[in-house]
């Protein structure tokens, strides 16, 4: 089952391993700095197109932040 805390975990470790700044990566990704900070710390997730952009800034498989089985 996936689990939100999970997600949100494996996000933030890839964002300190960017070493982006979550200003950075949200003009990278065309969100304000306040949606990156609720998608880290509040329950919030972003729409499939920003998901699929943060992914690939990051260098992310999506199935992996998911916690889905390849």
């Amino acid at each position: 089952m996936i689990k939100l805390d999970q997600i949100r975990i494996k996000i933030q470790d890839a964002i300190k391993q960017s070493g982006m700044t979550q200003s950075e990566l949200a003009m990278r990704i065309g969100v304000c700095h306040q949606a990156i900070a609720q998608y880290l710390y509040q329950n919030k997730m972003p729409a499939l197109d920003t998901f699929a952009n943060l992914c690939a800034v990051l260098d992310l498989d999506a199935n992996e932040i998911l916690c889905l089985p390849r």
